[in-house]
């Protein structure tokens, strides 16, 4: 890993640590996605290489909808995603709210889809990990973080 992507993945472990910040920042995020069109905040600002779509789950504890923006990898008619939390050793809030209720929506590209979320199978995280790895390689450094798997999580149309 370049020492650059080492350092970005340094500063994004620690922007994720105040908790209720980086929840702000990822719903006013995703509310400048889905007001834009994706015109706005559609690349990772931290990994410019990585698009972002706003993702809307339901909490699995007060049932409401939650938007948050994602990086995301596109893989055939399926979307996928790297529930890394930047490295934290706990789950990405949309992650444990897809585990509950996998059924949730998406605003890419201007459209909103329904999908429904999985994790990936062993054959496809082996071959989709070097893509994911080419858009933002700080993702092998968030792996030493955490002693949790970081899983990659397939939206399939619905």
């Amino acid at each position: 890993m370049s020492s650059r992507g080492a350092a970005t993945a340094r500063l994004t472990n620690l922007l994720s640590r105040p908790r209720a910040l980086a929840t702000r920042a990822t719903r006013l995020h995703a509310r400048v996605l889905r007001a834009t069109r994706g015109r706005v905040g559609s690349r990772n600002p931290f990994a410019p290489r990585q698009r972002v779509l706003a993702l809307t789950t339901h909490g699995r504890k007060s049932r409401v909808e939650r938007s948050t923006a994602v990086g995301y990898l596109e893989d055939g008619g399926r979307l996928v995603l790297v529930a890394s939390n930047a490295g934290l050793d706990r789950a990405p809030a949309w992650w444990l709210n897809l585990r509950e209720r996998p059924e949730a929506e998406v605003d890419l590209g201007g459209e909103r889809r329904a999908v429904r979320a999985r994790i990936a199978n062993h054959e496809e995280h082996e071959r989709l990990w070097p893509r994911v790895l080419e858009q933002f390689e700080g993702f092998d450094e968030y792996a030493g973080y955490t002693q949790r798997e970081i899983p990659l999580v397939v939206l399939e149309p619905r």
